[in-house]
């Protein structure tokens, strides 16, 4: 068996969060809905680099 080398820094910061106020639900549903929007936003963005590279590949074959 191994041993752990420290404190799970996932559930540290679950229990953090945890430990915070309690939201209403409006706000805490804002907060979830922005979120998903910035992961959104970054796959949105990788893409288009992807692309952008693979433009960029390609014209460099001709």
């Amino acid at each position: 068996m191994t041993k752990a080398h420290g404190v799970d820094k996932n559930l540290m910061n679950v229990a953090e969060a945890l430990d915070g106020p309690e939201l209403p639900a409006l706000e805490n549903q804002q907060r979830n809905q922005e979120k998903s929007d910035r992961r959104h936003q970054d796959k949105l963005n990788y893409r288009s680099q992807q692309h952008e590279a693979e433009q960029n590949h390609q014209a460099g074959e001709s």
